[in-house]
């Protein structure tokens, strides 16, 4: 590539002058090439230790005048060949301009001006790509690409010096990070180490410094550990890998996921230095942490932060923290982490304005908003600046939300009451912010009474507080106690968040305002605001819609809670099944999980079924991720955490219950129900107070605390039983006295009830507890465990996939356990290539965690044919791909154009498992419809005697295939009615039903043979056998059986002229023009193609370019012809007959033997002298010809050389070892092929 010149003073040190003319020299870098000894060795370590550019580069071109003695680079070459291109540009361009120039600075600036010139012109046809990735990194790009055979799809992300421990000996090299793999190079003195890791097979990946390595970053696989040290920024590095590891458990856990996030913002300011990937994952980590931080929705970005302080009214302080800003919101937090946190939405600032500074306060900046409540930041380094941005944000907010308000329902733009709801007297007595939102939503859903209201006000009855005692005047307190807080701290969404606020939820929340305040610090009530009528709308969709996720709820809705009274009717069960029906239509890939309708049914007690509905979303999506999924993932990772926290805060207690087995059986009844269903309700409710201000981290603390408490006796228990009765009484007696409601009966409780209840525990002396001893766990350290714990479970889950996939393979396959593995390896890695490199591939999108494990990876034509290719015991050359269309049409049953696992298994099975029988009966079937051309009017006949016994006529096949189709676009019109629904489950069972069935095919079930697809299968044998040692031999013995089977069918035609096929073939034909009867020269038909003849190479499949399919399939010059050459532009028949003929004369000339050729001879002359059968378009096709199986097998049984060839013992493990090392160079060129084809 061209350079911006730069000077080099030395210009001969290590490297040798090849070529040379008065203004340029061409050199090449010592010990690279031929030869370089001693010299070259250590150049070659050199280059590497310092990450010298010669090891990407070994040319270059320098730039001389005669006097001058400094030297100038303008180009340098990874290849002889680049460097070569460059240098005759030169000569051709530049020599004679040159040689005009009188004065040698005039030269030299000349030659500089035009090579930034040709730069410039090259970058700017790189431009649109958003190339903006430095020079220097670029070049380690170019070097990764090389060194580890990666394809241009493959994106670096950072590179690092560090050395990798072989053995006790360090290694110093560099380690390179791309977006799918990570990879180490290091050459020293002669000795390489090259490692490719895949994201995807990470088990493990942690910091850590023992004696033998000093700090180090360990990374696991299933089968090795790597240990790399001495960085430079090892935090740094981490951090990366981290995050390159999460994405690729991301794209285990949720490929639709993986490839929406899979967009990111782009900076408007570019670092040197660092690559646009890098600042995107830096950017994708920011707005993560800031999305978590103040509960935002999960499409806010985060746009810039910077220093600040905060005037807090309250304590009359000036607090220095960060303040960050997005499109919709500006937030606060505090340095000091409970000092005060500030959320200000956009759609509640009225006026931004810039005031006086003074010594006292530098630059201050000061935001009212509609609740009459003012802000005040200082200190603020570019403050002019962060104003343009913040009006900027503004002037974009109501085109977003036309009116600020849903269509004038709710009029926030003036009336301040739905955000920062007004006087306390009027909130005790409902909350205010379900007031409008729940009325509005009654209108436009008329189907039961709608809950507009949280169903305990309902059901409780309005009993005023002094009836209770002193129940009602703690309950009274705690509502003043609020009041008090609303204000001096503000209410509603820019209520100042501080360390009394966790206090006062700590106390309890009164249940008037659990709603109100439950909505706040989960964030659901900013979605709610912002997505005005999205509920009311989702019910209307989700109303009747049946799917699997509607069968569960409608299973779950009466076991959701029945010992409360509001959910002994059809007005809370409405409302539940409105809820979970609305969000399975909004989620499907969450549809519904068990233990969501427990939990929602809670948050319908206190809000109305918007509110609800909002929190849930919070709660599946933000706060509990991954948790409700099909594998409830999130909720093991977080069990995970819990042993993790166990063996450190319980270190005596930890191992008792690993033997026991406790944890994985409680942890995910506690966790997935917030308790809820464990404790009675009116204790659990005050966890999840806590639970929505806090997050995960209360929920681990007090699953702590109950283990610390109940520590003696689960220590004397002597099974998992036992421990699981004492937890069970323990949190059966776990009572809240403060709470007002009427107590529930606790289910669990009358089950667990023994003969002496142990000692009530109050819930808030528990949380005390668990607050007072496990306060230490902090939300980022919680984090950083999820991320560990996260690689641990997903591989297990893929480990137990793999194991559920290779065990619902047939026993009788043919191939062990161990390479059922490998291959399983193999084909998930190419599925998931596709989603990294693949682009818009249909296989991208398609993995649906929720199916059934061996329909969760499938691979498209393109991807089975690149496996096919590497894996086959048959390479036919050329010719391999038409075989590998062939065989993915046999294997695709369903015609969906993607094939499972067991259908890829069972291909190859078939090649190399069985007998000679079995293997010969492979081959015969891919030159039989399906596999072959299905659109040709001689397979339809042909499949007409394959499928159905009786002779029905070609039309009745075609009316068949209509309907067929017809019922394929209903299916998939109500496939598209459902939603996006998962499945029925009876189909499954149904295909399950079917595969159980036992059919046992007989060499005498396959349909004959005709004449052309006799010729297929001949060119296939031929091509099969072009890299065989045994060669020669083989030619001969084909040349042979070919021909004695050609008599065969000749003599069978004249016994056989069935009165049945006649008007078939008849019909076929009655379309075609009446031809003249072919007397074409048999020596025309023997001219063998020309050598480069890509028709005669890549097989007689040019019709197959019409099948749709086939399209996808034939990508390479295997049998590319179809596409737009002049061929397709042929009739049908013409095309089929040219085909024939000249495949027939590769069956006869091909590349065989002079001695041959009598045999072939014989051959046509055979077919010439029989009778003239009726042609097309001049043809030589018979159509009366065929021949059986039977007949083929006896033939072929005749050629001892054969028979060896087919029986020989070909071992795939070798084959699944290459095809590994491939994988990466292999993977894009494919799909580089397909865009330029679809382009």
């Amino acid at each position: 590539m061209w350079l911006g010149p730069e000077e080099v003073l030395v210009a001969n040190a290590l490297w040798v002058t090849e070529r040379a003319n008065p203004f340029f020299v061409l050199q090449r870098r010592r010990g690279h090439g031929k030869g370089g000894g001693l010299t070259g060795l250590l150049v070659g370590t050199l280059d590497v230790v310092l990450d010298s550019s010669a090891r990407v580069a070994p040319y270059r071109i320098l730039h001389q005048t005669q006097d001058s003695q400094v030297y100038w680079t303008v180009a340098c070459g990874s290849s002889r060949k680049e460097i070569t291109k460059h240098w005759e540009w030169l000569e051709n361009n530049l020599l004679q301009t040159l040689s005009i120039f009188d004065n040698e600075e005039d030269i030299t600036t000349f030659v500089k001006g035009k090579i930034h010139g040709i730069i410039a012109e090259e970058n700017k046809n790189l431009q649109p790509q958003g190339d903006e990735d430095p020079g220097k990194f670029k070049e380690a790009e170019l070097k990764m690409r090389k060194q580890f055979g990666m394809p241009e799809g493959e994106k670096l992300v950072n590179y690092y010096s560090c050395s990798y421990w072989k053995g006790r000996v360090p290694r110093q090299g560099w380690l390179y990070l791309s977006v799918n793999h990570l990879c180490f190079y290091s050459f020293l003195l002669g000795k390489e180490v090259s490692l490719v890791v895949q994201w995807v097979d990470v088990t493990r990946l942690e910091k850590n410094a023992t004696l033998l390595f000093p700090e180090s970053i360990r990374v696991d696989t299933r089968d090795q550990e790597l240990f790399f040290s001495m960085f430079l920024n090892i935090g740094e590095t981490f951090k990366l890998m981290e995050q390159l590891a999460n994405l690729a458990m991301r794209q285990l856990l949720d490929s639709e996921g993986f490839l929406e996030e899979k967009a990111l913002p782009r900076p408007a300011r570019p670092h040197r230095n660092i690559s646009a990937l890098k600042r995107d994952l830096d950017a994708r980590a920011k707005n993560e942490c800031y999305r978590a931080t103040f509960r935002l929705p999960r499409d806010e970005r985060l746009d810039g932060h910077t220093g600040c302080t905060l005037w807090t009214p309250f304590n009359k302080l000036h607090i220095p923290g960060q303040m960050f800003i997005s499109s919709n919101y500006i937030c606060f937090a505090s340095k000091e982490e409970d000092a005060c946190h500030l959320i200000i939405p956009l759609r509640e600032v009225t006026i931004v304005e810039k005031a006086d500074s003074s010594s006292v306060l530098p630059s201050p900046l000061s935001i009212s908003t509609k609740s009459k409540m003012t802000f005040l930041f200082a200190n603020l380094k570019d403050r002019d600046f962060l104003v343009q941005r913040i009006s900027d944000f503004l002037q974009k907010m109501p085109s977003k939300q036309p009116g600020g308000s849903g269509g004038g329902r709710k009029a926030s733009t003036a009336d301040p009451a739905p955000e920062c709801p007004p006087a306390p007297a009027e909130a005790a007595d409902q909350p205010s912010p379900t007031t409008p939102l729940g009325s509005r939503q009654g209108s436009s859903v008329q189907e039961a009474p709608t809950a507009s209201q949280g169903l305990l006000k309902l059901f409780q009855g309005n009993s005023p507080m002094e009836d209770l005692g002193a129940k009602g005047a703690k309950e009274k307190m705690k509502e003043e106690s609020w009041d008090i807080h609303f204000f001096e701290y503000g209410r509603g969404v820019c209520m100042y968040r501080t360390a009394k606020t966790r206090e006062l939820v700590l106390k309890g929340i009164p249940e008037s305002l659990r709603g109100e305040l439950w909505l706040l610090f989960s964030g659901a009530w900013n979605e709610m605001v912002t997505h005005p009528g999205y509920y009311a709308e989702l019910v209307e969709k989700s109303m009747g819609k049946y799917s699997l996720a509607t069968e569960e709820i409608e299973r779950d809705l009466h076991r959701s809670m029945p010992e409360h009274p509001a959910f002994q009717n059809e007005l809370g069960i409405a409302a539940l099944r409105r809820v979970l029906t609305a969000y399975a239509f909004r989620n499907p890939t969450i549809g519904y999980c068990q233990a969501m309708n427990i939990v929602t049914s809670v948050l319908l007690l206190y809000g109305s079924e918007e509110e609800a509905f909002w929190l849930l979303v919070a709660l599946c999506e933000r706060m509990l991720p991954d948790y409700y999924n099909t594998r409830v993932v999130g909720a093991l990772v977080d069990q995970g955490i819990f042993e993790e926290l166990t063996r450190d805060f319980l270190p005596q207690l930890s191992e008792k219950m690993q033997d026991l087995g406790v944890i994985s059986s409680i942890s995910l009844s506690w966790f997935l129900t917030l308790f809820l269903s464990v404790m009675p309700f009116e204790s659990a409710v005050v966890i999840v107070d806590c639970f929505f201000y806090e997050g995960i981290k209360v929920i681990l603390q007090v699953a702590l605390a109950i283990l610390d408490a109940n520590m003696e006796q689960l220590l004397g228990c002597g099974d998992e039983g036992e421990a699981m009765t004492v937890l069970g009484r323990y949190l059966d007696n776990v009572v809240n006295k403060q709470s007002v409601s009427p107590p529930i009966p606790h289910l669990h409780a009358l089950l667990t009830s023994g003969d002496d209840p142990p000692a009530e525990v109050d819930i808030f002396d528990l949380l005390k507890v668990s607050y007072e001893k496990f306060s230490s766990l902090r939300a980022d350290d919680i984090e950083q465990m999820r991320f560990k714990q996260r690689l641990k479970v997903i591989q297990s889950l893929e480990d137990t996939a793999k194991r559920s996939v290779v065990r619902a393979i047939p026993g009788d396959i043919g191939f062990s356990i161990e390479e059922l593995e490998d291959l399983y390896m193999v084909f998930k890695a190419k599925h998931l290539a596709s989603q990294y490199w693949g682009g818009s591939r249909p296989t991208a999108v398609r993995r649906d965690p929720s199916l059934p494990y061996l329909e969760q990876y499938r691979i498209d034509a393109s991807q089975f044919r690149e496996l096919f290719t590497s894996l086959t015991p048959w390479a036919c050359g050329a010719h391999t791909p038409v075989l590998a269309g062939r065989m993915f049409r046999l294997l695709d049953e369903n015609r969906d154009s993607l094939i499972n696992f067991k259908e890829f298994v069972m291909g190859m099975s078939g090649m190399y498992h069985g007998d000679l029988t079995d293997k010969l009966k492979a081959l015969y079937k891919l030159h039989l419809p399906p596999a072959l051309s299905p659109e040709e009017a001689e397979s339809a006949l042909e499949a007409t005697l394959y499928f159905t016994e009786d002779s029905s006529s070609e039309e009745t096949l075609r009316q068949e295939e209509q309907e067929r189709g017809g019922n394929e676009d209903s299916q998939e019109k109500r496939g598209e009615e459902k939603g996006t629904s998962p499945p029925d489950y009876r189909h499954y069972l149904r295909m399950w039903a079917k595969e159980k069935e036992v059919q046992k095919e007989t060499i005498k079930d396959l349909p004959k043979m005709n004449q052309e697809q006799f010729i297929e299968l001949c060119k296939t044998l031929y091509n099969m056998f072009s890299e065989d040692p045994m060669e020669q031999a083989l030619y001969h013995a084909i040349a042979t059986v070919a021909s004695l089977l050609l008599r065969i069918g000749e003599v069978g035609k004249k016994f056989s002229a069935p009165p049945g096929r006649k008007p078939r073939a008849g019909a076929a034909e009655e379309d075609e023009p009446p031809a003249p009867d072919p007397t074409q020269d048999p020596a025309l038909e023997l001219q063998p193609p020309a050598a480069g003849d890509p028709q005669a190479k890549a097989g007689g499949d040019t019709h197959l370019g019409k099948a749709p399919q086939e399209t996808q399939v034939v990508g390479d010059g295997g049998g590319g012809e179809g596409r737009g050459s002049p061929s397709q532009l042929l009739s049908d028949d013409e095309t089929k007959d040219d085909m024939s003929m000249s495949s027939y004369s590769v069956v006869s000339t091909g590349s065989l033997q002079c001695e041959d050729l009598a045999d072939d001879t014989v051959l046509v002359g055979a077919e010439a002298r029989g009778p003239p059968a009726p042609t097309r378009g001049g043809g030589t096709v018979d159509t009366d010809w065929c021949i059986s199986f039977e007949q083929i097998l006896a033939s072929i049984l005749t050629e001892s050389v054969l028979v060896n060839f087919f029986e020989k013992r070909v071992d795939i493990g070798l084959k699944i070892k290459d095809q590994k090392k491939v994988e990466r160079q292999f993977s894009t060129s494919s799909d580089l092929e397909q865009s330029g084809v679809s382009g």
